[in-house]
């Protein structure tokens, strides 16, 4: 990779600042559900794209056949929120020369390592989002937020089989540790030996996030890179789900200091946003980290 690759900010935030309840059993494929929510969702990805994102992220988070399946979709209605997901990113796109990723999360609770299903479900499930996303016309895979390195291989090996390039990116607790108890730096190194062109830390808090680069750059040769959590979660167990806009902890500018520093403490190669982060926040990091060639 040359230079840094400027990934995009989170999406969940956006739509819930824009009005839209996230919380079960839709969660955030409620964007998907209508036109007025696809334009809004259209509408955030164009402002990361605007402040500066080189890389956007499709709504396919909580696109697996698991989390459709409890909607009551059948099989068509499953492949049809991810193509819809990806379409969406395509438009928003339009003739840029920008890269859609697709999202590929756990398949169960991100923050419940203890939820996560037999391999054979893993291998299933994995495999036919990995499968509709190469069909989309999507080449490269996001596969976040992951809690163990056991379903993060998994579908590393879904998304390969698919003919897609792997990203795998890894939530943490705030001693930098996968939220499984794994040590990042083990955990990393086995996802570049099965292939991983970059592992990133993600939906992390800061502090945390700062610890996992540490230990990401210490056991990896190749690109790392991260996009943290921001959100005020103080009144809220950890990992709880809020379905509401949280309030940022820190200030764009704040932000853009902090992830500056991380680019030159620790070299990295990917900067984004997750959960509190915003069009404002990303421009202003992708500002001070990269410099000229990102709009005011």
């Amino acid at each position: 990779m040359n230079g840094l690759i400027r990934l995009d900010g989170g999406v969940a935030t956006e739509l819930m600042r824009a009005g839209m309840s996230l919380t079960e059993p839709w969660w955030s494929t409620v964007a998907l559900n209508t036109e007025p929510n696809r334009v809004i969702l259209r509408d955030v990805h164009e402002r990361y794209l605007a402040a500066g994102a080189q890389v956007i992220t499709a709504n396919t988070f909580r696109c697996n056949a698991r989390t459709l399946r409890r909607l009551g979709l059948d099989g068509a209605g499953h492949a049809w929120m991810v193509h819809a997901a990806i379409g969406v990113a395509m438009a928003a796109r339009g003739g840029s020369d920008a890269r859609v990723a697709a999202s590929m999360a756990p398949v169960e609770d991100c923050f419940r390592p203890d939820l996560v299903p037999s391999d054979e479900e893993l291998r299933a499930e994995h495999r036919w989002l990995a499968t509709e996303i190469s069909r989309s016309g999507v080449g490269l895979v996001l596969i976040e937020t992951m809690n163990t390195s056991r379903e993060a291989r998994i579908a590393l090996e879904a998304a390969q089989a698919a003919g897609c390039q792997g990203w795998v990116s890894f939530v943490c607790d705030a001693e930098g540790r996968v939220l499984s108890g794994e040590r990042l730096g083990p955990v990393a190194k086995a996802a570049v030996h099965d292939g991983a062109e970059a592992v990133l830390v993600n939906c992390t808090s800061p502090d945390g996030t700062e610890r996992a680069l540490g230990e990401l750059r210490e056991s990896c040769s190749g690109p790392i890179g991260c996009y943290p959590n921001l959100e005020d979660r103080g009144d809220l167990p950890p990992g709880a789900p809020s379905g509401r806009y949280l309030a940022p902890v820190m200030s764009p500018e704040e932000f853009a200091d902090v992830a500056a520093r991380w680019r030159r403490e620790y070299a990295i190669d990917i900067l984004g946003g997750c959960c509190g982060t915003t069009p404002e926040h990303m421009r202003a990091a992708y500002s001070q980290t990269v410099g000229d060639g990102v709009d005011s």
